[in-house]
């Protein structure tokens, strides 16, 4: 089973950016895809956006899209998110996972391998 740790993390005024990394290690090669997701308080965990290992093929939730660029680089085995223009409301826990092909790409329960999580913190 793949195993993922994320980092890159902090606190940053609105209109700020960071990049998180989503190390892979393990049987990373049974994985199809890996994705990026977030919890704040009190609130469930909500997908942010997945990247495809073979083909880069992306998806993102509709209120990052145009502000967010998840990539990947095969050989170093990382996923990488890009927040630009960030917000208040996106601050939360993000979290990165992997899934296999048949997994629905949109639930939590589909991936597997969860980190510990980096906090992402937006002050107005």
């Amino acid at each position: 089973q793949a195993q993922l740790v994320e980092s890159g993390g902090g606190l940053v005024p609105a209109g700020g950016s960071l990049r998180l990394s989503c190390a892979a290690s393990g049987r990373t090669f049974s994985t199809y895809a890996v994705g990026w997701f977030r919890q704040a308080p009190g609130k469930e965990r909500e997908f942010v956006a997945s990247i495809t290992w073979i083909g880069g093929m992306t998806l993102y939730r509709a209120s990052v899209k145009g502000r967010f660029t998840i990539s990947r680089d095969n050989a170093k085995n990382t996923v990488y998110l890009q927040m630009n223009s960030l917000r208040p409301e996106d601050t939360a826990v993000y979290y990165c996972a992997a899934r296999g092909a048949a997994g629905g790409v949109f639930t939590p329960e589909s991936y597997s391998g969860w980190g510990q999580g980096t906090q992402v913190t937006v002050s107005a």
